[in-house]
């Protein structure tokens, strides 16, 4: 089978050590996360974890079933092959000097970002989209110099009503585990 990279979408409790729990599952199996973007859902003390990770669709899915077996994880789904809505934020230092500076801003224009600080020397950009707007970006940019680059991974979601092969809703706020109890007291 093919290796593809697959996107899986964990809703985990909010608590210390859950995202460590979860990178240590995906080590002891011996895969390597792709990305991992984590932060607050629309339900309180519920985070949601988009993983992008690169398998066949059969070991994926053993991996899934094992993040689900975590005790902090509500839910885990793998929406690759629904029809969804990603991006991705990257921040891009870019050496810019006076002769230059003027056509990385055209550039940047054109692809949509937007300039977030000006050096003497130097431009910072923030362009957001899918994976290989970020890409063809860059390679735009690489001549002019690249200094430094920050991206945040694939964030995901599957587009409105989509639901799953399993045929239930895949939105965030269905809770899959009825035993999991989120304390009202957690930070």
């Amino acid at each position: 089978m093919a290796t593809t990279k697959h996107t899986l979408i964990a809703l985990v409790q909010d608590r210390p050590g859950v995202l460590n729990r979860v990178a240590s599952m995906f080590r002891r199996r011996g895969f390597n996360m792709d990305s991992v973007a984590v932060g607050h859902s629309e339900t309180p003390h519920v985070s949601r974890v988009t993983i992008v990770v690169s398998g066949t669709t059969a070991t994926v899915e053993q991996v899934r079933k094992q993040l689900a077996k975590l005790i902090e994880v509500i839910k885990v789904v793998d929406i690759t092959q629904d029809q969804m809505t990603s991006r991705e934020l990257a921040l891009i230092k870019v050496r810019a000097t006076s002769p230059t500076r003027s056509e990385i801003i055209e550039m940047t224009d054109i692809f949509r970002g937007n300039i977030v600080d000006v050096g003497a020397d130097s431009l910072t950009i923030e362009v957001t989209g899918d994976e290989d707007k970020i890409e063809s970006f860059l390679n735009l940019l690489r001549p002019f110099g690249i200094r430094e680059i920050a991206r945040t991974g694939r964030i995901a979601m599957v587009r409105g009503g989509t639901t799953g092969s399993s045929g239930e809703e895949k939105g965030i706020s269905t809770r899959s585990r009825e035993h999991v109890h989120i304390s009202e007291d957690v930070e």
